[in-house]
């Protein structure tokens, strides 16, 4: 049996259905057990946990082989970084004491160790957790999701702009879901084996102007690109609803992302989904 955490997200979903094509038995852990019906009827066993329910989540554990953990983003009104440390501890805990054949786990471009780096430094901690338990471990260390420009469809649409945290010309290595969905099933059914970190990104890489000319290409319409200056991204990020903390931690992403505060692989995993396909079908699912 393979569990999958976060089934209903972009990444989770698309592993699921990866196995599930293969065959697999697959078991879906939700929040939300409404939310993977399509999966259920798809041959998926749906269980709805929360995965700060340690004792729920450990007995679920216990019922598979392998298993792809995927720390669940905090709202962004908390402070995420706090809230994520501590969904983190909820998942190792429940995996104490599960003799597991593997562990796949979702991270991310630029995973270091440090205070104040938000996600890259609260996935690097799970990453080595992980890799010092007892179960074979492999991280898989996305880049950048293409699905982040999704609420940019509605601007692009309405305002004609698409906004962006990044510079216009910024090449940034980014990733369809449905192929870290693609690359996680080639881990999760692999050797029972550590091994990693193994970097997933597109076919090449692309800068926000880019995505907003796939945009204006797919609408038909044109649509500029409004960069937020880097001195302001704090500002930007509360604006959109973020805590003053949530604020600061993704400003310290964005700028070690500007930065480069990390080494770029050299051979990453390349998928097959382009972001100009990737929007086309955005656009399209939006218009059906």
């Amino acid at each position: 049996m393979n569990i999958v955490l976060g089934a209903t997200g972009h990444v989770g979903s698309a592993l699921a259905q990866a196995l599930l094509e293969r065959s697999e038995p697959v078991t879906v852990v939700t929040r939300d057990a409404h939310k993977a019906e399509a999966l259920r009827t798809k041959g998926a066993h749906v269980v709805q946990a929360d995965v700060f329910d340690t004792h729920a989540l450990h007995r679920v554990f216990m019922g598979g082989q392998r298993v792809f953990v995927l720390n669940p983003p905090a709202a962004p009104s908390t402070d995420t970084v706090a809230e994520e440390h501590r969904s983190v501890r909820a998942i190792l805990s429940a995996l104490e004491g599960c003799r597991l054949e593997k562990i796949v786990a979702e991270s991310t471009y630029g995973a270091q160790p440090g205070e104040g780096l938000g996600d890259l430094g609260v996935l690097y901690d799970m990453e080595q957790a992980l890799g010092a338990g007892p179960s074979p471990f492999s991280a898989l260390r996305a880049a950048y999701y293409m699905s982040n420009w999704d609420a940019s469809l509605q601007t692009a649409r309405k305002e004609g702009k698409v906004y962006s945290m990044f510079p216009a010309d910024f090449r940034l290595p980014m990733v369809a879901p449905h192929d870290i969905g693609q690359f996680a099933a080639k881990l999760m059914l692999g050797p029972a084996e550590s091994s990693g970190p193994h970097h997933v990104e597109g076919p090449q890489r692309y800068s926000p102007g880019d995505v907003a000319r796939a945009f204006s290409e797919a609408l038909g319409k044109p649509v500029e690109l409004v960069e937020t200056p880097r001195a302001q991204l704090e500002q930007a990020f509360e604006s959109l609803g973020f805590s003053a903390a949530a604020a600061r931690s993704y400003a310290a992403m964005t700028r070690a992302t500007l930065d480069q505060h990390y080494e770029p692989p050299r051979t990453p995993v390349r998928g097959q989904i382009s972001l100009r396909d990737y929007i086309f079908a955005l656009v399209n699912k939006s218009s059906g």
